[in-house]
């Protein structure tokens, strides 16, 4: 039996069945990001990026800001997934640099609330929005977010060159949709007159402003779960998150720039649904009505990238620990985790369920995601730090320009909104599930390790037993 590099890249470990290939076109892996980021965050975060900026021009500088730190943070993890490709992403990063202790907290908190948490929130988005277009009862939105779940899982089992066609479609038709929003409101919007009086806001509430922002241009960092997979190689990572975020930071503006020549920056802070009321305004109620549409699109879109990315940080987590071995099943003639996709929807049907049955279970799942995501994406960028010393003689096909300063900016960026996150929580539930999680995830780990001690123990003592009596 041949070795062959373990799924965070050590060699030594048997080869027992196929893994990641390279199967994945540089647009594809675009594809991919793009509707991961482009999600129904862009239609409810830029009504409270203006009320917390207070004009229009500190608005527009914090969604510039936000693209150009996301440019920062894309040439940090393109370093790192050009350096160590793999289905594991952040889990290889985390796991080279800080070891198995600290990566398998991140692989709990991510399998049980980060990405399984993320879609079920996407999948009450969907179902809030076709709800009112066609009812299904009192359990209306969570039945939508169910049936999601089932339907796009079940597409992502029939492998990953069906899924990823799809997720090309929706995609393209989810960026022409927010477009054409925008251009609209561009070219048919009257620019409404605002209130004389504009008030500036301090570092503060900026700061607030930015952790909405960077939220919405979140999710690019998951094109490192693809680095094994593109046909053109690891170094093409780079390319895939640079045209990624150009793509989505020139969307967002046109789109947030729509919005003010539709509604007037007013008209933007008080609406509570910016793209319907803009189509409203500028092209009737008939316009209006299909922008629904078109965010139960997004949605959709974003919860088939979120589930593609999910499920191969579970199939990298079986790779260390034996028990989650049934994870590490990768089907290879459709280049699918198959048990780590089914693994990711039974939890992600579970958050589903309590979210229906809690009634804060929606704003407190929201506000847990944010602290562990900048948590773990700070750590992220210190790995870098890390393994440049740790590993010199690793073979790095990019390398990240004005080293270290540019990493070090993102990981401040990560810490500040870390900080931020926490600080503007509305609720104790979050603190409370998340310190619950983190929890429950140690205590998990120590029962691994004990579990590996007993077997070790109890495989020595045959072996002791066996020379025995061979003797």
């Amino acid at each position: 039996m041949r070795t062959a590099p373990s799924r965070w890249g050590v060699p030594g470990q048997p080869e027992t069945m196929a893994g990641p290939r390279p199967v994945l076109s540089v647009f594809a892996a675009m594809m991919i990001t793009v509707g991961i980021v482009v999600g129904a965050g862009i239609f409810q975060t830029p009504a409270l990026v203006a009320n917390i900026a207070g004009s229009p021009l500190l608005m527009f500088a914090v969604w510039v800001l936000g693209g150009a730190l996301s440019f920062i943070g894309a040439l940090t993890y393109a370093e790192l997934a050009s350096g160590y490709p793999s289905a594991g992403g952040e889990y290889t990063f985390l796991t080279r640099a800080y070891g198995r202790n600290l990566s398998f907290l991140f692989a709990w908190a991510r399998t049980m609330v980060i990405v399984t948490g993320s879609i079920a929130l996407i999948g009450f988005v969907l179902g809030d929005y076709l709800s009112h277009i066609w009812s299904l009862g009192p359990y209306s939105s969570p039945t939508y977010a169910a049936l999601a779940v089932v339907f796009l899982t079940a597409i992502n089992l029939a492998g990953l060159r069906g899924s990823s066609r799809i997720q090309n479609v929706l995609t393209v038709l989810e960026v022409a949709g927010v477009l054409l929003i925008g251009v609209a409101g561009l070219v048919f919007g009257s620019t409404p007159e605002d209130s004389p009086a504009v008030r500036g806001s301090d570092r503060g509430t900026l700061g607030l402003a930015l952790v909405f922002v960077l939220l919405t241009y979140g999710g690019w960092n998951d094109a490192a779960y693809f680095s094994a997979e593109l046909r053109a190689g690891p170094r093409a990572v780079l390319r895939t998150l640079l045209l990624s975020i150009g793509i989505i930071t020139l969307l967002y503006l046109v789109f947030v720039f729509g919005l003010m020549s539709a509604l007037g920056f007013e008209g933007l802070k008080k609406s509570d649904a910016i793209a319907v009321d803009a189509m409203h305004q500028i092209l009737g109620r008939t316009a209006g009505q299909a922008v629904g549409v078109l965010v139960a699109l997004s949605a959709l879109t974003s919860m088939n990238s979120t589930m593609l990315v999910g499920a191969r940080s579970n199939y990298a987590l079986a790779g260390d620990w034996p028990v989650f071995g049934f994870m590490g099943r990768w089907h290879g003639a459709r280049s699918a985790p198959q048990a780590g996709f089914i693994v990711q929807a039974l939890i992600t049907l579970g958050l589903i369920g309590f979210g229906a049955l809690a009634k804060d279970g929606f704003s407190a799942l929201v506000e847990f995601t944010a602290p562990v995501f900048w948590f773990f994406f700070m750590l992220t960028g210190v790995a870098l730090l890390v393994l440049r010393w740790k590993e010199p003689g690793t073979i790095r096909p990019f390398k990240v320009p004005l080293y270290p300063w540019l990493p070090l900016v993102f990981i401040a960026t990560c810490a500040y909104l870390l900080y931020s996150s926490i600080r503007h929580a509305q609720s104790e539930h979050a603190a409370y599930v998340a310190l619950f999680v983190m929890m429950s995830g140690a205590l998990a780990e120590i029962g691994l390790r004990l579990h590996e001690q007993y077997a070790k123990g109890a495989d020595k003592a045959r072996s002791t037993a066996s020379s025995v009596n061979h003797d």
